[in-house]
């Protein structure tokens, strides 16, 4: 399970920077009669919003079906 958390918080990461790369970059107007870019600064952010709340979703089934119990501050204190 820790495993699947790092890996998925590195792809995390990788998206950022691959969104943080194209908007560093910017794009290129298209020439003429061609379609216009794709905007891949906004593919990368939707694809890390994306994978963001699959790791939510995957944590938390994990704590239901108690996989992985909570530790820290004890409720009510």
């Amino acid at each position: 399970m820790k495993i699947l958390v790092v890996v998925a918080f590195m792809a995390i990461l990788a998206s950022l920077v691959w969104a943080l790369l194209h908007m560093m970059r910017g794009s290129v107007p298209p020439e003429e009669g061609s379609a216009p870019p794709k905007n891949k600064m906004a593919t990368a952010l939707a694809l890390r919003v994306g994978l963001s709340i699959v790791l939510f979703l995957c944590v938390l089934i994990a704590w239901k079906m108690g996989w992985i119990q909570p530790t820290g501050i004890p409720p009510g204190l």
